[in-house]
């Protein structure tokens, strides 16, 4: 069983800072760094770390290839990641005190993703595959389209989310991935309560996950709503953590790992990423969640 993720690859310009800077104003960084990122590459690694067979469809420059190397170091299968003369997707990314942090993003490579690249990618999977992709690339309404066609498992993260994700083919979708904010734009509802009404009415065809930061997640099937807690941590920068969740909990739940434990396993995952600093390099080993789920066992 394979996990095929169609997703962004990023060089995040980090900026450690008092607080987000203003319009019209200056600030001064207090540090930098300069790392791998993109939701893609991050939910890839999270998912290798976590023991998944991972392969990972995207781009980069290809003066950039280091940062390919660094997927594959992470055990990342990259045979689809093309190196071309586009500039790499980039993010520049302000961190706050307090783990809070703020982001433009630039598509660059992202955005060369065809049909093509799809379909050659998707040439050798079996019945048992998921798919994954996330809204930071190009062809992502392929990507849907032609792995349900394949009869895939096909999980989707809408983020970040855009007015474009209501004119995808939703129907294709087995699992959606969202946080609040995610989950209101797509149902147009207010409340929570709404939201799971929502959902549960017009999304038979998928299960679907809310990520609720501290308040743990939740999720939607057809007979239940399932609810875990969040893990109590002391957070110094959130980035990349529901990213972290994303790649624990499918790599659990996709080989049939029960899906509260799954949830919990992602759970531990994301609490362990914002106890760190930056992106890839916060996400923890399969053995680092094995260790916090024994000492937090609930």
């Amino acid at each position: 069983m394979a996990i095929i993720n169609f997703g962004s690859i990023n060089i995040d310009h980090v900026y450690q800072v008092h607080h987000f800077v203003k319009p019209g104003e200056t600030l001064a960084s207090t540090l930098y760094q300069q790392l791998l990122g993109g939701k893609g590459a991050n939910q890839s690694i999270a998912l290798a770390q976590a023991g998944a067979d991972v392969k990972h469809v995207g781009s980069v420059c290809q003066t950039d290839a280091s940062f390919k190397q660094t997927l594959i170091k992470h055990g990342v299968d990259c045979r689809y990641v093309k190196c071309d003369e586009t500039p790499s997707g980039h993010a520049i990314i302000q961190v706050t005190p307090n783990g809070e942090n703020a982001i433009v993003l630039f598509g660059g490579a992202n955005q060369t993703i065809t049909p093509d690249t799809v379909r050659k990618a998707l040439l050798d999977t079996t019945s048992s595959d998921w798919v994954l992709t996330q809204n930071e690339t190009s062809a992502i309404d392929e990507v849907l389209r032609q792995a349900k066609a394949k009869h895939l498992k096909v999980a989707f993260n809408p983020a970040p989310m855009s007015d474009s994700v209501k004119d995808l083919p939703l129907d294709c979708v087995d699992l959606l991935i969202v946080n609040e904010t995610e989950a209101a734009a797509i149902t147009g509802e207010d409340t929570l309560d709404e939201i799971i009404a929502y959902f549960k009415a017009h999304w038979t065809h998928a299960e679907v996950i809310i990520t609720l930061g501290k308040a743990g997640v939740i999720m939607i099937r057809k007979n239940d709503v399932i609810k875990v807690d969040a893990y109590v941590v002391d957070a110094i920068d959130t980035t990349a953590a529901g990213d972290t969740f994303i790649g624990y909990f499918l790599s659990a739940y996709a080989t049939h790992t029960d899906a509260k434990q799954s949830l919990k396993r992602g759970c531990a995952a994301s609490a362990i990423a914002v106890t760190r600093q930056g992106a890839a390099q916060s996400i923890p080993s399969e053995k680092e969640v094995d260790r916090f789920l024994a000492k937090h066992h609930k």
